[in-house]
């Protein structure tokens, strides 16, 4: 596979993910203190897929991504501005993160699946599936429980 296109999936996957970051940080603040503990969590296991790409993107001679993406600004702005005019913002915000989160879940197994990533980074993204799996659980569990 020529060295662009993984560079290309790396980044993309890596700016996905710093999106998704920058949203649960955001959310954090905002949501009561066990609910922000939850984020917080989910915050970190983030930090450790994010460093996972960024040594992948590196280890192939490139710059790793250390920013999100434009769009992933103005989603996050946005969503605080809705989510502020929503009558229960914990379960609003933790809709938007399960959305977030599929979205990114969605990505990794797409570019496993078709065989966008090399071998090298199909096995990064294959190690981290776990740890986006258990996110996905939790916000799709909570999102479905939050009823208060």
């Amino acid at each position: 596979m020529p060295r662009h296109l993984q560079a290309s999936t790396c980044h993309a996957l890596t700016r996905r993910s710093i999106d998704l970051r920058q949203l649960y940080r955001h959310a954090a603040k905002a949501c009561e203190p066990g609910l922000r503990m939850v984020l917080n969590d989910n915050v970190r296991t983030l930090d450790l897929l994010i460093a996972d790409l960024q040594a992948q993107s590196r280890a192939g001679g490139g710059r790793a991504c250390v920013r999100g993406s434009w769009c992933g600004v103005a989603h996050r702005h946005l969503a605080g501005w809705l989510v502020h005019s929503a009558g229960r913002r914990d379960q609003a915000w933790l809709r938007v993160l399960a959305h977030g989160e599929s979205g990114l879940l969605h990505r990794f197994e797409r570019a496993i699946a078709i065989a966008i990533a090399p071998p090298a980074l199909a096995l990064v993204l294959r190690r981290q599936l776990p740890r986006l799996l258990g996110i996905h659980l939790d916000m799709h569990s909570l999102a479905g429980t939050a009823r208060y």
